[in-house]
């Protein structure tokens, strides 16, 4: 991880949680001290906070805390969805058995972060998760452009696991995609990831309210 995708995901983690509310003045120099950096990576986190919605940025004005409509917001996750169900309808039928059961290992994993409650471990893992599914797709254009729309999603995304149960229903989810991609069901894996997607997107906007 670079020391720009850190800052990205502190910075996300902070504004998510209400410990920088809307408004707040995102200034470079500042956060460079706090963190130890130059300004080029607290530029480039900001610039990528500002591509997911949770900053806006002006030229001659600086940097502000912001948050995303819930009409764009939505629209994001409605292409994530049919993004991600694309890739686990194809994974369902060009994953290699050696992927497959890679796949199904990482989520036998996974459920024993989830009984031990390791919110830490099972966010990471779910990254791999995902990503896996998109390597099994074996398209590699679009593998690029579901990176990219996750990229800016991934504040959200992260944000859900804090929702009150959600590594349990989390990983039922992922039980139903994985099933489903073991059994070469390409329709049954599509419907399932595209359920999942839409489940997370509702997860954030519970957590969001309670922040």
């Amino acid at each position: 991880m670079t020391r720009t995708e850190e800052l990205r995901l502190q910075l996300a983690d902070e504004i998510t949680r209400g410990r920088l509310p809307p408004g707040t003045t995102l200034d470079e120099t500042a956060l460079a001290a706090r963190f130890g950096v130059s300004r080029t990576p607290v530029r480039e986190a900001i610039r990528e906070l500002t591509a997911s919605g949770l900053v806006d940025s002006r030229p001659h004005r600086g940097a502000i805390v912001a948050r995303p409509s819930v009409e764009r917001l939505q629209n994001m996750f409605d292409v994530m969805a049919e993004l991600e169900a694309l890739c686990a309808g194809l994974a369902g039928l060009n994953m290699t058995p050696q992927e497959r059961r890679a796949l199904e290992d990482l989520h036998a994993g996974m459920s024993e972060m989830m009984r031990q409650g390791d919110f830490s471990a099972y966010r990471e893992a779910n990254e791999q998760f995902h990503t896996s599914i998109y390597a099994g797709s074996h398209n590699d254009y679009l593998i690029e452009i579901t990176v990219g729309t996750r990229r800016r999603l991934s504040p959200f995304r992260r944000a859900q696991f804090r929702a009150l149960g959600r590594l349990a229903l989390s990983h039922s989810e992922h039980e139903r995609v994985v099933t489903a991609i073991l059994r070469g069901d390409r329709d049954g894996a599509a419907l399932a990831m595209r359920h999942h997607i839409a489940i997370v997107h509702d997860a954030y906007e519970q957590y969001a309210q309670s922040v």
